[in-house]
């Protein structure tokens, strides 16, 4: 087995009492206290992640928005410096590469923060489309990056900045350097868990320090360090698409419900034609949320049926902390996607009866 790999920060989760797990190549914590803690502690007050192992790719060169533009699928030609946007990156196929955010730096000089399983594929993908005056650099280990999440995330985070007031950073919006206490920060309002809240980009030498004066400054707010499995239930009440589950190969953006992020009228990108036809013709699976109805938790990978026949499978599913309800996303024919929807998930073996429900599941209140 090869080694797996481990963030600037792995050295202090035993300070804070992390149980760690392998994450797709990755040792990263699961939880330092429980899932439902942290889970609670984010939507109620604030939680603090280590997302250090993201990918992030720098594209720059003279041609960098043309390039780039032929390579995503969102439109990138209002962005302003200090402004980031959502996007996909496509197959010819109209499948779906990578999911990410790109935050622009300079006029033709962009950040690309990418699925950290994906760094590797997209660096190459990119390489190989690469033409003009652009030049493409994996600078992913030149980088940390901390989550700040939750309603008490801004005041806890301004406790460290006292020359940038962040109330100013608007979502979607991003600073290129406040000081935090000691450490000087790239900090964006943009997040993964339908919160709040900052990620945080330093020099990877930076990050164990920041961790640490984070925390302090929030250890009476009720701040605490969360782990992915938090990061993944909370993401999933929100509605937010993970890498291999909602999003694969197979999936295109449209089928997963990011139409908002595929702007077919700019011109043409990799996987723009079978977009084109998909939307003309109708998508053939719709991502849809599912709510259980029998007792039982509905599981990534297991069959949906509907009608007695298979419509579909399950993506993510699990007991929500939030809702206290048994729910999941799942990927179906489009014709069974409609809220109220009588369903049956196999699980186990049984069939148990749920029904479609709109999502995502949970809105934050403004």
């Amino acid at each position: 087995m090869s080694e797996l790999k481990r963030t600037p920060l792995f050295d202090v989760y035993k300070e804070y009492g992390a149980k760690t797990i392998d994450f797709g190549g990755w040792e990263l914590p699961v939880q330092f206290t429980s899932i439902k803690e942290e889970h609670e502690a984010v939507r109620t007050k604030a939680g603090l992640f280590d997302v250090s192992h993201m990918g992030e790719i720098r594209v720059e060169g003279e041609d960098a928005l043309s390039f780039l533009q032929q390579m995503l699928t969102n439109d990138l030609s209002n962005l302003q410096p200090n402004q980031a946007i959502y996007t996909v990156m496509c197959n010819e196929k109209g499948g779906t590469i990578d999911d990410l955010i790109v935050y622009m730096l300079a006029d033709q000089d962009y950040l690309l923060v990418v699925n950290a399983g994906n760094t590797d594929k997209d660096f190459e993908w990119l390489k190989r489309h690469q033409s003009g005056r652009v030049q493409v650099s994996n600078v992913s280990e030149e980088w940390a990056q901390l989550a700040i999440q939750g309603p008490l995330a801004e005041s806890i985070l301004q406790e460290l900045s006292k020359e940038t007031d962040l109330s100013e950073i608007k979502f979607f919006k991003f600073h290129p350097r406040v000081k935090l206490g000691n450490v000087y920060a790239l900090v964006s309002r943009t997040g993964y868990t339908g919160e709040d809240g900052f990620e945080i980009y330093v020099e990877s030498k930076e990050a164990p320090a920041l961790w640490k004066a984070i925390l302090d400054a929030g250890k009476e707010e009720g701040l605490l360090p969360c782990g992915l499995g938090a990061r993944d239930t909370l993401r999933f009440e929100a509605g937010l698409p993970l890498y291999g589950q909602e999003l694969t190969e197979d999936i295109s953006p449209l089928e997963a419900g990011l139409g908002f992020a595929v702007k077919l009228k700019k011109d043409s990108f990799i996987g723009a034609e079978a977009l084109r036809a998909q939307k003309e013709k109708g998508v053939p699976r719709k991502l849809i949320g599912l709510e259980m109805i029998d007792r039982g938790i509905p599981r990534h990978g297991y069959p949906v049926f509907a009608d007695g026949k298979g419509i579909g499978q399950v993506t993510t599913g699990t007991q929500s902390p939030t809702l206290k309800k048994s729910i999941g996303l799942a990927l179906v024919e489009a014709a069974f996607a409609v809220p109220g929807q009588e369903l049956v998930v196999e699980i186990r073996g049984k069939q148990l009866a749920a029904k479609a429900v709109k999502s995502p599941f949970y809105k934050r209140s403004k």
